[in-house]
């Protein structure tokens, strides 16, 4: 629902398209670092992206929906992607550290607090794609197509 009227309100141009595009690749590349080097549900993982932040796809995400925003064109669907994502990432966020800390015990809040590291890895394509990020990046292609659309829809 939430993206149907940002579409509706959206104004994209051919130069907010191509700004926006970037950032949200960008956005993509974060998360796309990260889950090949997640084990999801087996581990606390301090490699890549998760060295320097403790929710690096929540961190891609967020600048996904900056680029999604700007390639939107409008003001309104920035504001409108601001409060969205402030609101279901925090809540995500916190019950997501909390399952961690009831799973894993005190490791994961030694490792919230820089005090841990962990199983050193590579970064593998192949662990990404079992983490399902296609989806994230599939999801991701049909914005900017929708966008594209409206554009060419509303010349």
């Amino acid at each position: 629902m939430a993206a149907a009227i940002a579409l509706w309100l959206a104004t994209p141009s051919p130069r907010s398209i191509a700004i926006g595009a970037v950032l949200a690749l960008a956005g993509e590349a974060v998360r796309v670092w990260a889950a090949g080097h997640l084990e999801k549900g087996r581990e606390v993982t301090t490699t890549g992206p998760y060295a320097f932040t403790r929710h690096p796809l929540y961190l891609g995400s967020t600048i996904i929906g900056a680029g999604v925003a700007a390639a939107s064109g409008s003001l309104l669907v920035g504001l409108l992607v601001i409060v969205y994502l402030g609101v279901t990432l925090t809540a995500a966020i916190t019950t997501e550290e909390a399952h961690l800390t009831e799973k894993f015990g005190a490791l994961y809040p030694e490792y919230r607090n820089g005090r841990t590291s962990g199983a050193v890895r590579r970064f593998s394509a192949a662990r990404a794609i079992r983490n399902r990020e296609y989806r994230a990046v599939l999801g991701l292609v049909i914005a900017i197509a929708a966008l594209i659309a409206k554009m060419y829809v509303e010349r």
